[in-house]
């Protein structure tokens, strides 16, 4: 190496934003290898880089010693005083070593190094950039498709669509412009590993981000959402300002905006539902399109009972249970339906039961034991101490609200 090769590493190092003392260290260590690789040498040795002149210095380090056991990494001191006569016992001598062909070696080591470097740099960069853009959406071309695989340019990096996070319903044609979630974003030695999903519910908010700008403002919100990717999907949403309609908002002008969101998602259906603080409302409105009768719950264990027309019992449970299905996932509570015939030939017991407040019942009634007995443990060891008469408390039974039967 020389001069003009420290000029170009100064320039590279610049244009491509590495770490030039990095790239020495790294250099350094792997001069070292290659001269015990090249000369068979296994003498404990350094080399030297002159930053300015680009000039390679190798020499081999050996204690000072009395008497010499091992020649590979000791020397006498009689010897190490004619190469510096300031040398003392256990000093570490250093002994000039270069080769005269080392040249050459170095060159094709540091030409590797700055290559691996470069490679590591755009490597940390492009991790860098995506794993700050993980679970953000990302519009890609389908490249090729294998048995587990989907693999997807993103113009700077390929990403991979792995079995789990694909669609069985959608078709992944090559050249085809698609949008994805960023999944996860994984760091290797080689490139970092893009982890897309076109299943994942998240994809749902961020299309609806994209194409409702009162989303993206605040105005309107997501609160939950539940998805059978490719097949249909429940967004539950609410308006912050009482003059914009948070479905209308997200439908658009004839179906615009949900439009473009289904027919990006091939064809998956989009039910769009209002968020009600009252539950019993929020449920009717999860069960959309069917018309329900009355809901009772139990807040409590957060289960709950919905009744509706005999010809609307198939519509509100859905085809092999999704609408019902994905109304639970929604609410987050557990929903039983039945028609209204079969309401009216459900005892009080049966209700109870549905809706889980026997539990209660079993859960007060242990409660209670166990309090009476601390109270008549309390009671004995009154009497003992006082030797008066104590006055007993009963408790009563507790009532479990009624509220929650009512229509």
């Amino acid at each position: 190496m020389n001069n003009d090769f420290m000029l170009a590493l100064d320039e590279l190092c610049k244009e491509k934003n590495l770490d030039k003392p990095t790239i020495l260290d790294a250099l350094q260590k792997a001069l070292i290898k290659s001269y015990q690789k090249n000369y068979d040498n296994q003498e404990n040795v350094d080399v030297i880089i002159d930053e300015e002149t680009g000039k390679i210095e190798v020499y081999a380090l050996k204690e000072i010693v009395d008497e010499v056991e091992d020649n590979i990494v000791e020397i006498s001191l009689k010897d190490a005083r004619v190469i510096n006569p300031t040398y003392r016992l256990g000093d570490i001598a250093r002994i000039k070593l270069t080769p005269k062909n080392f040249g050459r070696v170095a060159a094709q080591t540091a030409r590797n190094i700055v290559i691996q470097k470069i490679r590591d740099a755009q490597r940390d960069s492009l991790y860098g950039e995506y794993i700050e853009r993980a679970n953000e959406m990302i519009t890609g071309t389908i490249q090729r498709e294998d048995k587990y695989n989907v693999y997807v340019n993103l113009d700077k990096i390929e990403g991979i669509v792995p079995a789990k996070e694909q669609v069985s319903t959608e078709k992944y044609l090559p050249n085809a412009r698609m949008k994805f979630l960023i999944k996860e974003v994984r760091n290797s030695s080689k490139e970092p590993q893009i982890i897309l999903s076109r299943a994942s519910q998240d994809l749902i908010t961020r299309l609806f981000e994209l194409e409702v700008p009162e989303i993206t403002d605040g105005i309107i919100e997501i609160y939950s959402l539940a998805r059978e990717a490719g097949s249909r999907t429940k967004m539950a949403v609410f308006s912050n300002d009482e003059n914009i309609d948070a479905i209308g908002a997200c439908i658009g002008f004839k179906g615009a905006r949900v439009n473009s969101i289904v027919e990006e998602l091939q064809g998956e259906k989009i039910d769009i539902i209002n968020f009600d603080k009252d539950i019993k409302v929020f449920i009717s409105n999860a069960l959309s399109p069917a018309d329900i009768i009355k809901v009772l719950v139990n807040e409590k264990n957060k289960q709950s009972l919905v009744v509706v027309a005999s010809d609307q019992l198939s519509l509100a449970i859905g085809k092999e249970g999704q609408n019902a299905r994905l109304a639970a996932r929604l609410t987050g509570w557990k929903i039983d339906i039945k028609s209204s015939e079969e309401f009216e030939k459900l005892s009080q017991v049966d209700i109870d039961e549905i809706l889980g407040l026997n539990e209660l019942d079993e859960e007060s009634q242990l409660s209670e034991e166990s309090l009476s007995k601390n109270e008549e443990d309390l009671e004995v060891s009154e009497d003992y101490d006082n030797k008066e008469p104590v006055e007993e408390d009963y408790i009563g039974e507790d009532e479990i609200d009624d509220e929650s039967n009512e229509d």
